[in-house]
């Protein structure tokens, strides 16, 4: 049989097999309560021009539709640093060339450094240049980690502490070139606020709903953002997103080395927030070390998904998804957007002369389900009548124009 080694943590194993997390020593209980943050309000041209003089950037910044620029004049192969108005704040900053974007998909080092060669400078030295441009980010206490290494380029992530918690997935990542210059970076700019507090569950608690929200051998058709969501505590014994598929595997079992309790990335209505999650570190057989997360609030304080089963529309489907960004190949025209695990989702496409407006439509979940809204970046393709061709792609809820990725 296909050997199963090296399944990334918290991905499905794609040969049907289910993952099953087990803790290879005793787990921590953690606090009784804790809060979640949020960003909310948009970036002010004094936030984007703090952090443009860190990145040794002059000018004002430009207001462009629903982000702030700052440089990259003339013929474009300047330094630019894009800032999505809309909290969190998402920036992005590139020295060379006109590349990068205001909606990173890939996490705290998807803004590439330009190739080249040369030695990469020391972690120290690499800490250090990226030092200004975290403090102008707000992120000058965050726990540094310089060990990679992209061409040329140290990057220094930096994963903030908040509220004296660690975070997972609200990174600022930095890099630097080999002559000791940032030469690229991505992060959130708008500081966090602290919200309600929640009684919260233990790490061996969260444990078992992790295993609990796995996908059951054998794997799955149909739609599905993420695991169905829990019902009284229990998987629900019906078929979840569709028909299940194929023969059942072994479970591949994942290991948990550590267990920290701390703030992950979530979303609720849409909103990203940083909600009191364990972070567990696991190893797969075979694989590296990665983390895992899972909601720590008491299931108690969880979104219930009304029990009448409608929605303003009247059919359980609204359509207030809002799209981050798009692709285009063609006449497919891929479209990404923030979903939760209680949802599934579609994308329509109507154009209107020089612009394609797009409409992400959500469906929600069966009533009465305990609703967790993991964050997921997802994305759904549809296709046009012909192909986009410089045409403008606007978001149909919101009238804004969306960025291409």
């Amino acid at each position: 049989s296909p050997s199963r080694e090296g399944i990334a943590p918290g991905e499905p194993d794609p040969h049907g097999g289910r993952l099953v997390y087990r803790a290879s020593g005793k787990l921590p209980d953690g606090p009784d309560k804790a809060a979640v943050q949020r960003s909310g309000g948009s970036v002010t041209a004094a936030e984007v021009t703090r952090l443009a003089k860190a990145l040794g950037l002059t000018g004002k910044p430009r207001s462009e539709a629903t982000s702030w620029k700052v440089g990259s004049g003339g013929d474009g192969s300047g330094p630019v640093l894009r800032v999505n108005k809309q909290a969190p704040g998402t920036w992005t900053f590139t020295r060379y060339g006109s590349g990068g974007t205001d909606n990173c998909k890939k996490g705290a080092v998807c803004a590439m450094a330009p190739g080249g060669t040369g030695q990469p400078v020391d972690e120290k030295a690499a800490k250090a240049a990226a030092t200004p441009v975290l403090k102008a980010a707000g992120q000058d206490g965050a726990a540094l980690d310089a060990g990679q290494v992209m061409g040329s380029a140290r990057v220094v992530n930096a994963d903030p502490v908040v509220d004296g918690l660690p975070t997972s997935g609200w990174a600022t990542g930095i890099q630097v070139g080999p002559d000791g210059q940032v030469t690229g970076g991505t992060g959130k700019l708008k500081a966090l606020e602290k919200g309600d507090t929640y009684p919260v569950i233990g790490a061996a608690e969260a444990l078992k709903r992790l295993n609990a929200a796995q996908p059951p051998a054998g794997g799955e058709s149909g739609d599905c953002a993420s695991p169905a969501p829990l019902e009284n505590g229990t998987e629900s014994s019906g078929v979840r997103c569709g028909a299940r598929t194929g023969a059942q595997r072994p479970a591949t079992t994942v290991t948990v080395e550590k267990a920290v309790f701390g703030l992950a990335v979530h979303s609720s209505g849409g909103e990203q927030l940083l909600v009191p999650s364990w972070i567990f570190s696991v190893k797969p057989a075979g694989g590296t070390g990665a983390t895992v997360t899972q909601v720590a609030v008491d299931p108690e304080y969880l979104t219930r998904e009304p029990s009448t089963g409608t929605s303003p529309d009247g059919d359980g489907t609204t359509k207030a998804r809002a799209a981050q960004s798009y692709s285009a190949s063609g006449r497919n025209l891929s479209v990404t957007f923030w979903g939760g695990a209680c949802s599934t989702y579609t994308a329509s496409a109507r154009e209107d002369g020089d612009t394609v407006r797009v409409t992400v439509s959500e469906k929600k979940a069966k009533p009465g389900k305990v609703c967790v809204m993991i964050a997921k970046e997802l994305t759904r393709t549809v296709t046009l009548e012909r192909p986009l061709d410089g045409r403008k792609v606007v978001d149909a809820a919101s009238g804004s124009v969306v960025p291409r990725a």
